[in-house]
């Protein structure tokens, strides 16, 4: 899923930190100003969610964990690299392309 996550929004950071009850805080950010927390008081609770910034990334995660829950996969399996002699990364499948 990060894989995935980082190509919508390359750049992107992740933190975690366990409490002591069983309870647990996980942070997103990205250089571009976007931000993400997620917090819950004890195991398996739904979190609650803040964020902020140009982007939703709490968003963002949550339609790769959908594509992953309806389909099966994630655009990236199964993904196909070809780098170029000018140093050009296509990938065959999904929307994004990248430069090496």
């Amino acid at each position: 899923m990060h894989s995935t996550l980082e190509l919508e929004a390359p750049g992107i950071e992740h933190r975690s930190e366990q409490h002591e009850g069983g309870g647990r805080t996980m942070w997103t950010a990205h250089p571009d100003g976007s931000w993400a927390r997620a917090s819950t008081e004890r195991p398996r609770a739904l979190p609650t969610v803040h964020q902020g910034g140009p982007r939703r990334l709490r968003d963002l995660l949550t339609g790769v964990l959908d594509r992953l829950i309806t389909g099966g996969e994630l655009p990236v399996t199964g993904a196909r690299v070809t780098i170029t002699p000018d140093g050009q990364n296509p990938l065959s499948r999904g929307r994004w392309s990248a430069t090496l």
